[in-house]
């Protein structure tokens, strides 16, 4: 979450804002968000051509006559010179940008949107002054500036909707292990962060040469979502155009509805669905409602991703602990599903301040493989116990800001050592997490530990019950206590004590 420094920041250039006379939330959020996305696409130049140096292809994002678009170039110009530029609709910024993506590509069709709100030029310098100032080279500042951003917008968090913290989508990505061949999905996309984690793990896993080949892909196929909301679809549009997807597929739809017919499409799915809220039931898509009859998103999104799956498909998705063990019949059929007409892998239980200070609900992640024929055999149980932060609305880091970045931010487990991950264990389980689940079937673990195995027989004749304090056992120390002699005693000893004192005190007196 956002803090400290990083949040004053923001802040100041909210006030700028509104005595700029903007007012407006939604507003502000599309207004700062294409000043970001302007400001990273020069970075992202720079990167490219200090690259191109060494030998690496690109094609500039700027060409010669747009030279003045770039942000380096926009800082050094003239007050009123630079806002001539941006309010320009016929050949300034924003025309460049809105023809950014390919012809026809979804990107381009939700920029077209893209338009400038900033009527006065000293608003306009005063905040690109401020941005200029934040440095989002070392760290994911952008997903922490969108998801308080996003807290601001009026009802935000009211569906349950919240970012997903950086270090648990690393987690998930890091334990699905996206290769080239993936199709990848994210039914609830939000700012694209599941999108932009699996993207950023294909670029660290495999060479120069082999993402050439499968630039096509990349491009065009691989990385896919749905989201329903104007502001969030040019977010996640912008998110994943900045992490070198030229054509991000991001549609614009209300996932569970009836306008959403996409099935045995996608090899992977990654997602954190909105916790809680209801869908009329007239326009939920018939076939979700054949596998849970219910108007719960939760359960109707875990049925859109088991329809959205191709057969052999994996899924790693957030769900509030109330799937695991609701004893409804929507919840009974969904679990029943997952379990004994698919694959469950695992479900890894995580404490509830995860998603503090947005929220306190209990949450777990669920990972299954579409298979249509059953081959649950042994489910994967961890309960994570720590994630880092703690647990409370500050969720201030508990280990070394070197530690958790370098899982976070960087390569994930590959970055810390197995004496490091032992060390930090009891303050940062993840990494531990990713070990346990690769050699889960090599374990013995007793179920007095962190992780263990059930079996399918056992959830089953459990009416499916996915919670882990189910099958948990708890070792009770047992109490030693004095024999009662012993205890009279000792209470004859300081009766006399007290009494002594209290003659002492009255002679005082």
């Amino acid at each position: 979450m956002i803090t400290g420094e990083l949040k004053s920041q923001i802040d100041q250039i909210w006030n700028t804002f509104w005595t700029g006379g903007i007012t407006n939330t939604i507003t502000i959020v599309e207004q700062l968000t294409y000043l970001i996305f302007i400001k990273d696409l020069d970075e992202t130049e720079v990167r490219n051509e200090l690259k191109a140096k060494r030998g690496f292809k690109y094609t500039p994002v700027f060409v010669k006559e747009q030279q003045d678009f770039r942000w380096k170039n926009l800082k050094e110009l003239d007050v009123n010179k630079r806002h001539e530029l941006f309010n320009n609709n016929v050949d300034g910024i924003f025309p460049f940008i809105r023809n950014l993506g390919k012809d026809k590509s979804l990107f381009s069709v939700y920029m077209r949107g893209a338009t400038f709100g900033i009527s006065k030029p000293m608003v306009l310098d005063q905040v690109m002054e401020k941005l200029e100032n934040i440095d989002m080279t070392n760290q994911d500042t952008k997903g922490d500036i969108y998801e308080y951003l996003l807290s601001k917008l009026e009802g935000g968090g009211t569906a349950g909707q919240f970012r997903t913290p950086r270090h648990i989508i690393k987690l998930m990505v890091e334990l699905m292990k996206p290769t080239l061949e993936d199709t990848i999905c994210d039914p609830s996309a939000g700012s694209a962060g599941f999108l932009v984690g699996a993207k950023e793990y294909i670029d660290k896993h495999y060479s120069v040469t082999d993402l050439d080949k499968a630039a096509e892909h990349i491009n065009k196929e691989m990385f896919n979502g749905m989201e329903f909301d104007a502001t969030m679809l040019r977010i996640a549009s912008m998110n994943l155009y900045l992490h070198g997807v030229e054509e991000p597929n991001i549609i614009d739809v209300d996932a569970v509805s009836k306008d959403n017919t996409i099935s045995n499409a996608y090899t992977l799915v990654l997602a954190n669905p909105p916790f809680k809220g209801t869908i009329d039931k007239d326009s939920i898509s018939p076939g979700l409602k054949n596998v849970t009859n219910t108007t719960k998103t939760e359960l109707l999104f875990l049925a859109l991703m088991l329809r959205q799956l191709k057969t052999g498909g994996r899924c790693a998705v957030i769900v509030p602990d109330g799937v695991l063990f609701g004893s409804g019949n929507a919840h009974k059929s969904i679990r029943e599903e997952i379990v004994a007409n698919n694959k469950l892998e695992a479900v890894i239980s995580m404490p509830s301040g995860v998603f503090k200070p947005y929220a306190g609900v209990s949450t777990a992640i669920m990972i299954f493989t579409k298979t249509g024929t059953g081959g649950t055999d042994n489910v994967w149980f961890y309960d994570m116990l720590a994630d880092g932060k703690s647990l409370d609305d500050k969720r201030n880091l508990l280990v070394s800001e070197e530690a958790f970045n370098a899982f976070a931010f960087g390569n994930g487990v590959e970055e810390l050592s197995k004496e490091q991950i032992a060390t930090l264990h009891d303050k940062f389980n993840l990494p531990d997490i990713i070990l346990r689940y690769s050699n889960r079937y090599k374990e013995n673990r007793k179920r007095t530990e962190q992780s263990f195995m059930v079996p399918f027989s056992e959830i089953k004749s459990n009416e499916w019950d996915l919670s882990i304090n189910c099958y948990k056992e708890i070792v009770y120390e047992e109490v030693k206590y004095d024999e009662p002699k012993v205890i009279l005693e000792r209470i004859s000893e300081l009766e006399l004590e007290k009494n002594g004192l209290m003659q002492k005190l009255k002679a005082s007196l």
